[in-house]
Formats: C-alpha cells, sequence, structure tokens
C-alpha cells in the first residue's frame, strides 16, 4: 500500500483533511482532535525544544528568575510554532504565563510560587486549545496528562528533520563525539583559566551550577521535562484540538414550574435566612455583647465554613438551572432573568457575610496563610456570582468560561500581588503592638518575604522572628546561583541579625 507522506509541519484541522472526518483516531473523534499520522515535528521545533530544555537544565532550581527565562524561552518555541497568526487571546495568556512564572522572581513563599507555576501550566494548555466552552477549558487545562503518547509518536517520526537529506544527516555516534571533546576541550581549560585567575574562577562558579551526582540527575530530569514541555506545547499549537465540539448544547427538558419551586423555595430560604440574621451577620461586637454565651471566637468561627459551602453549591444550583431552564419565550427569559438575580444578589449577602466572619476572627486572633487563603477563594467565587448577573442581563453567557479563568488567574496574580507572608506578618505586629500579643514560633516559619514587617518587632521578638531557618535563606547564601535570584530573599539578608539563642529558646523558638 502507498502512503502519503504529509509536510513536518502540516496542519491537523478537520477543514485541512476532511477526508478524516470520518474516521476516529484513538480517544477523540476525528472531528475533535485527528491524529494524522504521518506528521512529524518541524525542524525548528525540535531545536527550539532542545534548546529550552538545555535553559531549564541550567536555571530551574530554587525560586528565582530563572523560572520567567524559561518560560519565555517557551513561549518563544510556541510562537514560532504555530502556523496560524497569534490572536489576543494567545497574547494575553502568554502575558499571563510570564507573569505567573515571575512570581518566584519576587516571592519566596513557596506556596504561592507552586500555586502561581501549577496555574501558569493548566494556563498554557486552556490557552492553546482556543476553546469556549466549560468542556472546552477544563480539557485543555488537561492536556499535560493526554499529550504525551501522541507526542512521542510526533517526535519520533522527525527524527530526520535535524538534519534532512543526504549529506546533511547527522548521526547519532558523529554527533555524541563532537559533543564530548567539546566538553572536553571547555572542562581542561577553564579548569586552567581558574587556576590562574582567582577572580575568573569566581566567574565560573557563579555562572555554572554545581554538578555532584544528586545534582546532575536533577538537572538531566529538569532538561527531559522542559523539552517535553515544549515539544507539548508546540504540538497543541500546531495540532489544535476542537474540545468545544464534546460540548453538548443546553438541554431545555424540563418545564417553567418545574424548576421555578425549587429555585424559587431556595430564594425564598436565602431571603428568611437573610432577614433573621441581619444583626448577626454585620452586628459585630455589639452582637457580641447583646448575645448571652456568644463569645468572639464563636462569633467569629460561628457558620463560616458552612457560608463558603453554601456560596459554592448554590453556583451549582445556578449552573444546572441555566442548562435545564428552557428560553423559549418572553415569559421564560423574564422568569430565569428575574429569579436567578435574585439568588446571585442574596449569594452575595451571603459571601459577604462569610468575609466579614472571616475578617473579624483575623482581628481577634492574628493572620494565617489558610485564613488569607480561603478569604481568596471567597472572594472568587464572588466575582463569579458577579460575572453570572452580568451574563444574564442580555442572556449570553458565550465568555462566561473564558471570565472565570481570567478570575482566577487573577485571583493567584492578585495574592502574589498582596505578597501573603509579607500582608499576615504585618497584620500580626500590629495586633501585638495594640494587645501584646503573638505568636513568634509561627511568624519565624514564614518565608522572607516577611522580613520586612519583622524587622519592625522589638528585641528579641525581631532577632528570634528573622533568624528562622525558612525565613531569610543566610544559611545557604554560598550555594545560590545568580539564576535563583529572589528579591525577598535578597532583601532578607541585609537585615539578619545574630540573636540570643537564650532569649530566643526562652520565646519557644529554635534558632540553628
Amino acid at each position: 500500500m502507498t502512503h502519503i507522506q504529509l509536510p513536518p509541519n502540516a496542519v491537523t484541522t478537520d477543514d485541512a483533511w476532511p477526508g478524516l472526518r470520518r474516521r476516529r483516531t484513538g480517544l477523540w473523534p476525528s472531528r475533535v482532535w485527528p491524529v494524522l499520522r504521518y506528521s512529524s515535528a518541524p525542524r525548528r521545533t525540535l531545536i527550539g525544544a532542545l534548546v529550552t530544555g538545555g535553559i531549564g537544565a541550567i536555571v530551574l532550581g530554587n525560586p528565582g528568575i530563572g523560572y520567567p527565562i524559561t518560560a519565555a524561552a517557551l513561549l518563544v518555541v510556541v510562537a514560532c510554532a504555530r502556523p496560524e497568526r497569534l490572536t489576543m487571546w494567545h497574547r494575553t495568556g502568554g502575558l499571563a504565563v510570564l507573569a505567573l512564572s515571575s512570581v518566584a522572581v519576587f516571592r519566596a513563599a513557596d506556596w504561592i510560587v507552586a500555586m502561581s507555576v501549577v496555574s501558569g501550566v493548566l494556563l498554557v494548555g486552556a490557552v492553546l486549545s482556543s476553546s469556549w466552552s466549560w468542556t472546552g477549558l477544563f480539557l485543555g487545562a488537561s492536556t499535560p496528562i493526554l499529550l504525551p503518547a501522541r507526542v512521542v509518536r510526533w517526535t519520533a517520526r522527525a527524527r530526520g528533520a535535524l538534519g534532512a537529506g543526504g549529506a546533511r544527516r547527522l548521526r547519532a555516534g558523529r554527533a555524541a563525539a563532537v559533543a564530548m571533546v567539546t566538553v572536553v576541550i571547555l572542562v581542561v581549560f577553564a579548569a586552567l583559566f581558574a587556576g590562574a585567575d582567582a577572580a575568573f574562577e569566581r566567574v565560573l562558579d557563579a555562572a555554572i551550577p554545581a554538578w555532584d551526582p544528586g545534582v546532575a540527575i536533577g538537572r538531566v530530569s529538569t532538561f527531559l521535562l522542559t523539552t517535553a514541555g515544549a515539544l507539548a506545547c508546540s504540538y497543541l499549537a500546531i495540532n489544535r484540538p476542537r474540545f468545544d465540539e464534546l460540548s453538548r448544547p443546553a438541554n431545555s427538558s424540563v418545564r417553567l414550574w418545574e424548576w421555578m419551586i425549587p429555585v424559587g423555595a431556595l430564594v425564598a430560604l436565602f431571603g428568611a435566612f437573610v432577614a433573621v440574621q441581619i444583626a448577626g451577620l454585620f452586628g459585630g461586637q455589639a452582637h457580641v455583647r447583646v448575645t448571652e454565651g456568644l463569645t468572639n471566637a464563636e462569633y467569629a468561627r460561628q457558620g463560616f465554613w458552612q457560608l463558603l459551602a453554601v456560596t459554592a453549591l448554590t453556583l451549582l444550583v445556578i449552573a444546572v438551572t441555566i442548562r435545564k431552564a428552557p428560553m423559549k419565550s418572553a415569559r421564560d427569559r423574564l422568569a430565569r432573568r428575574g429569579v436567578l438575580g435574585l439568588l446571585c444578589l442574596l449569594s452575595l449577602v451571603v459571601v459577604a457575610s462569610a468575609l466579614h466572619r472571616m475578617s473579624l476572627y483575623e482581628q481577634q486572633y492574628g493572620y494565617t496563610t489558610l485564613r488569607l487563603f480561603v478569604t481568596a477563594v471567597e472572594l472568587l467565587l464572588g466575582s463569579v456570582f458577579v460575572l453570572v448577573m452580568a451574563s444574564g442581563i442580555r442572556m449570553s453567557g458565550r465568555w462566561l468560561p473564558r471570565a472565570v479563568g481570567v478570575a482566577v488567574v487573577s485571583t493567584v496574580l492578585g495574592l502574589a500581588m498582596l505578597d501573603p507572608d509579607a500582608y499576615i506578618a504585618g497584620h500580626n505586629v500590629e495586633r501585638f503592638e495594640d494587645t501584646g500579643k503573638i505568636d513568634i514560633d509561627y511568624l519565624s516559619q514564614l518565608s522572607a518575604d516577611a522580613a520586612p514587617e519583622l524587622d519592625r518587632l522589638p528585641e528579641p521578638y525581631r532577632s528570634c522572628a528573622l533568624h528562622a531557618t525558612n525565613t531569610p535563606g543566610t544559611h545557604d547564601d554560598g550555594d545560590r546561583q545568580w539564576f535563583e535570584y529572589n528579591v525577598a530573599e535578597s532583601r532578607a539578608r541585609a537585615m539578619v541579625p545574630r540573636s540570643d539563642i537564650q532569649a530566643c529558646t526562652a520565646l519557644g523558638v529554635s534558632v540553628p
């Protein structure tokens, strides 16, 4: 049988290859994500992915400037691989990925850096899929676990792309020999130059990472993962899936009264709750004083998690109602707009109540990472209600999934800009100034982001808080490379004194 060899950069869209519509290729129907069994990775994509992998192997490590450098290299490879012009959606997504990766330069808190990096990975898939629907965006963000088999085959078929044609074809053995000779020459001469001049030795130490066996294994693993990531993103850019095809149209299978009764009952329950609890929801200290047996702790904690669950479940109810409620007549549209709009408004009151309770709890017992995080989640849910209300004004929500995705990314970036550890430390320092109460052991476990705020504490609290192993990063100063430069840690190192170990032990803080 004769097969037609497709060009390496063949575009795998249904419009380009209509004959694939009649076939099911693998997990996906051909109309959703066809597989061109003879397509292969373009030469420039292979080279770009290898270069990106090399950059990642060198500069990725502790949070620092290496993260945005690697992200920028990956975005360049993807932009060069994409056969069509970049849309505004792609450009905005690329800027968001750079912003998320840059969090590692300015923040030292592991949890916010990890959240930003994971968000960036999911965002790349969601943006490259160019989806509009909930199903499309979810599957697009899930492409890191959907792509490996496709990318391996796509790359394997390009084994001759780096040197296609006769005398230009590269042989693996000769390439390995050239690489080995190059490495030997560089190592020998670099060692001689380093021995001849101390300044040059310091330059080499700063530019070249330590290569002990453990580090070498980590660098090789980083190279493979980064290269695979660049290839996967390029595959998505060239072979764009159409996940929106899997999104089933809304099924208006219920009559007006069938959804109005349960949703209307829920609206009535919301109204009754808000009316009865209005004093408790926003009463603050006055409500505590007039309520027998109610303490500040009980009032601050009372019902917060239940109200958070109510907020999330209400969004689920609204989503099901939007999908099932009919829109055939003007009466149907008016009923849906009015009932769901009122439910969103009452839900915003519940969101405000939950935020108010958490605020009181933080004022009484100090700020922590968990309390700040759940506050951000509650704010995100509140913004989703606002977006749902906006979509209901014109009864058009095609833009809503992307808007919610933008809200999620904005929340992560907003948290990073807030500087959570510094925010937490600052409020606890203010609480200490007002009440004399402070959990110095908890504050000493914050990252270097908190150092400027902890520097305001009186001695010995200041020294003990700044001298924790997780805060300033002074104990590994000599191991830091240029690509691990971090603004927060650099700033913290300048303000860390040597403290009285006995005084810190008396405060319950372990000082190394």
